[in-house]
């Protein structure tokens, strides 16, 4: 045989450019989506870094590296060491020691000398809240203004530009909240008595460039005073002082020796836009390095022996990996399934190609193609269309998803399209690997599997099943991440492999009864769904991952919505709070029910300062009026209870304010003071001082009016006059507007809304950008699932129409033909629905187990609502049934109308084997 050239290439195309623009339309958008999932992955990984690192205090995620002047050297050493060339040369040893991939933000970091001990100043026009004199902590930080804004006076000097131990007058700067918190100004003498009197004169006024940056972390102090107590003895009020931060020059450093003792520190900042979720593990252990591993072995011979590195950027970072490491398998799971669904597409389509030119395939054979030759040229022009496909979808990703790595991206895409190149070859090769002077009917099978297909399929479906147990046993954890990434993929085969050889058995069962009906349609429909094969497994396998990856998106999506409403709902007691510390106005709630989308306002009087007479303990207790209250509590279902079980007795009072100290008044508790009191009565000191007797007669796990786990809700009317006015609304409602409802409760009110509450779970772009991409991930897989019942039914189309032709030149109606395609399709589509709806159950029982979505739910291990459980979402099973049914119904019908309009003599031709 020749060798492939390219006038075959091109006669192809030219004679089938509509199968070559879709295959090229297929793989360039298999390509892009294969090829945006690492890179959607990265950037919402590395925002999430990102993140979490800004958001945790600089003081936290720095790294300190401090040192004191080596013990020993004479005064003229150590005021070397503290001068700004060794600190700069220090600065650089420091930088040196820090690990790829942990970057440092040069900009940000800093260092300098500090005392580590405040002076206390004698001047008396420093504030003294109780008496107590002003503390100064000193520092000279290097490039004080590059990271401030001069707003009065200048930066400090050294007179002469050098200074030493026996140097005793300073000058400083002080921030604009330091100087208006002391009463500073430029100008201000500041006497500070040590081991030798420093006198320190402000002389200029600076605001921070950044104050919540690293540079003005190293010591808060400096950037704004802080008010402490003095220690004393226990029970006794502790007098406070303030203690300020004042700026030295860097020159001055050397003067803080015969004051104070001294540190060196060298604070590094690290860079947030060089963090990427990637290379978590190192820099976890660039940071071990630096804190106590070969970083510092190298400080300690580059800078001093008594280098000492601390930071918590281990922690943020040990925090971001498990909240990666938890959602990480569920977005895994969307993956493989998708990934799945559409490989299964790309060789459908492949399959399809070559079905169609089985004709022209055996015909070359006949006439002395090798195998190899027929390979080669059907690859050369599979390649001719994939390849610049696949480069486009490639392309598209890249610009739609900038700043990620371009590798896994590249890879993911040559994948798809070395699938979409090999599908045709190999599929051509398997089936002529043969000479065949006759080519077999399509719509023929064996009544009885080969030998080798069934000890294939019992292989895999015992491999499966093997798989399946040990994820059951262990969880989502334990090592078994690549097990639940391929659950839905599991689930699919062991399902597809059982469907396809049992579902044609009842419907050959049935074939025979069915002959004695009348007409010929239902027989024949029965006797043509009954007969399958082998290729029927790639789209039930697609169907069915993808029926399963819908359900368990469902349950993940629903279940993480589930536990964000009901924490949110426990957060807020209703779909909205009013509260106030003291007692609201009798009108505020006619006016919140005027506002937008209120239905009902339910009062509550809490009063958080009860307290049992015998201990003090303080215990929330909540006046309500019961019919109102049990209402609010059946509808938000926290804790429903009947509400004459609450009614004061008679005799307690006739009204507000008419109950007696001495009447028992029947409560609902919390379980935790349910089992401290018991049903005995006890009496509660209320914060205006009456006494109020309770019994505890119910109790529930949780009430609309107290958050906490300790509570007692009361019938407001039994209390004491004056006892616990209303200073709690609790609003329900749809769609409230949080704008109008501020408006009407005024600025001394707090208004919280439930739906602002649950957005606030939503904490880290891990948790939004797995929900996206879990989203995309599904909603693809679908799209290809409904490609491949597609493909599958255009694989049968054209031996479909030669049937109906025929059989209308045997007197056939149209509507019958339509009855016959609609019946034949399905006793195959019902199976597949109820398929899928059996595995999606299937999964989502296996993996509820060992999958929390606590953390993607709330961004942290703990919620209020405890563990957030996968359950059966009924919709995510309905509604691809109901879609599976309505398409091959609906494509059947189709068919069946177009054929007519054709008519028998353009489908029959002489020779035609179909």
């Amino acid at each position: 045989m020749n060798p492939v050239t390219a006038p075959w290439v091109r006669t192809r195309l030219r004679a089938a450019p509509g199968a070559a623009v879709a295959l090229a339309v297929l793989v360039a958008l298999t390509a892009c989506l294969a090829a945006a999932f690492p890179r959607a992955l990265d950037r919402y990984t590395d925002a999430g870094l990102r993140q979490a690192v800004e958001r945790a205090p600089a003081d936290v995620t720095g790294v300190l590296v401090s040192a004191a002047p080596a013990p020993g050297l004479d005064v003229a050493a150590a005021e070397d060491s503290l001068r700004p060339r060794p600190l700069a040369d220090g600065y650089r040893s420091v930088l040196d020691a820090v690990e790829s991939p942990l970057v440092v933000d040069e900009e940000q970091s800093s260092y300098g000398v500090r005392a580590t001990d405040s002076l206390p100043s004698p001047e008396e026009w420093l504030p003294r809240p109780d008496g107590l004199p002003a503390q100064m902590v000193l520092a000279a930080p290097q490039g004080l203004g590059d990271h401030a804004r001069l707003r009065s006076g200048r930066l400090p000097r050294v007179a002469g530009g050098r200074a030493g131990a026996s140097t005793t007058e300073l000058e400083a700067a002080v921030t604009e909240e330091t100087a208006r918190t002391l009463h500073m100004r430029a100008g201000s003498v500041v006497r500070l008595p040590g081991r030798r009197e420093l006198t320190v004169r402000v002389t200029g006024i600076v605001a921070p460039e950044r104050p919540d940056g690293a540079y003005w972390s190293v010591d808060p102090v400096l950037r704004s005073p802080s008010l402490r107590r003095a220690p004393g003895p226990p029970g006794a009020p502790a007098p406070t002082y303030w203690v300020g931060g004042l700026l030295l020059a860097p020159e001055a450093a050397p003067a803080l020796l015969g004051s104070a003792p001294v540190i060196r520190y060298w604070h590094l900042a690290p860079d947030p836009d060089a963090l990427h979720g990637r290379d978590l593990d190192g820099l976890a252990s660039a940071v071990a390095a630096v804190e106590s591993g070969p970083g510092l072995q190298r400080l300690h011979t580059t800078v001093s022996p008594l280098a000492d590195a601390t930071t918590g950027l281990d922690d943020v970072l040990a925090t971001y990996g498990r909240l990666r490491g938890d959602i990480g398998p569920l977005v895994a799971v969307a993956a493989s399934g998708a990934g799945t669904v559409a490989a299964v597409v790309l060789l459908m389509a492949g399959g399809l190609a070559g079905d169609r030119r089985r004709a022209e395939l055996a015909l070359l054979r006949a006439r002395g193609a090798s195998v190899r030759g027929l390979a080669g040229r059907l690859l050369a022009e599979t390649a001719v269309v994939a390849v610049p496909a696949g480069a486009l979808g490639l392309g598209a990703a890249l610009l739609a998803l900038p700043g990620a790595r371009l590798l896994p991206a590249l890879w993911a895409a040559v994948a798809v399209t070395t699938v979409a190149c090999l599908a045709l070859p190999l599929r051509a090769a398997a089936a002529h690997h043969r000479v065949r002077v006759h080519d077999d009917r399509r719509d023929a099978a064996s009544p009885r599997a080969s030998r080798r297909r069934t000890v294939a399929e019992l292989t895999v479906v015992v491999l499966a099943l093997g798989a399946v147990e040990v994820l059951r046993r262990r969880g989502a954890t334990d090592g078994a991440g690549g097990l639940v990434a391929m659950a839905p993929v599991l689930v699919g085969v062991i399902a597809a492999l059982v469907l396809v050889r049992l579902y044609p058995l009842p419907l050959r069962g049935l074939a025979r009864p069915a002959r004695r009906l009348r007409g010929a349609v239902g027989p024949l429909a029965l006797a043509r769904a009954g007969r399958t094969s082998a290729s029927t497994v790639l789209p039930l396998l697609a169907l069915l991952t993808a029926f399963t990856v819908a359900a368990f998106g469902g349950s993940v999506l629903g279940g993480v919505a589930d536990a964000r409403d009901r924490a949110a709902l426990l957060a807020v007691g209703a779909d909205a709070r009013v509260e106030a510390v003291e007692a609201l106005p009798s009108g505020l709630p006619a006016r919140l029910r005027e506002a937008p989308g209120v239905r009902e306002v339910t009062e509550a009087g809490v009063d958080h300062l009860a307290k049992t007479p015998d201990d003090g303990q303080s215990l929330p207790l909540a006046g309500v009026e019961p019919g109102a209250y049990a209402a609010l509590a059946g509808r938000t279902g926290l804790g429903a209870f009947p509400a004459g079980r609450l009614t004061r007795p008679d005799g307690a009072g006739s009204g507000h304010g008419g109950g007696s100290g001495d009447a028992v008044l029947p409560a609902l508790a919390s379980p935790a003071v349910a089992e401290r009191f018991g049903d005995r009565a006890f009496r509660l000191r209320l914060a205006d001082g009456g006494v109020a007797t309770l019994r505890i007669v119910l109790v529930r796990d949780r009430t609309p009016a107290v958050y906490g786990d300790d509570f007692l809700v009361v019938d407001r009317a039994g209390l004491p006059a004056g006892a616990a006015p209303p200073n709690v609304l609790l609003l329900t409602g749809d769609d409230l507007d949080a704008g109008a409802l501020r408006r009407a409760a005024g600025d001394a009110r707090t208004v919280h809304l439930r739906s602002e509450e649950r957005d606030s779970y939503v904490d880290s772009p891990l948790q939004s950008g797995a929900e996206r991409v879990y989203t995309a991930a599904v909603a693809a897989g679908a799209g290809y699932a409904a490609l491949a019942l597609l493909l599958s039914l255009a694989s049968t189309a054209p031996e479909r129409a030669a049937l109906l032709a025929r059989l209308r030149t045997m007197g056939l109606t149209r509507a019958q033909g339509r009855r016959l395609l609609v019946l034949e399709s399905l006793p195959q589509a019902l199976p597949a629905a109820l398929g899928g709806v059996l595995t999606g159950w299937a999964a989502v029982r296996l993996l509820s187990p060992g999958i929390d979505l606590t953390t993607i739910a709330m961004s942290t291990t703990a919620s209020p609502v405890g563990r957030a459980e996968l359950r059966t979402d009924p919709w995510s099973l309905a509604v691809p049934a109901v879609a599976v049914l309505v398409l091959a119904v609906g494509v059947a019908a189709v068919q069946a109308w177009w054929s007519g309009r054709r008519g028998a003599v353009a489908e029959l031709r002489a020779g035609d084997a179909r």
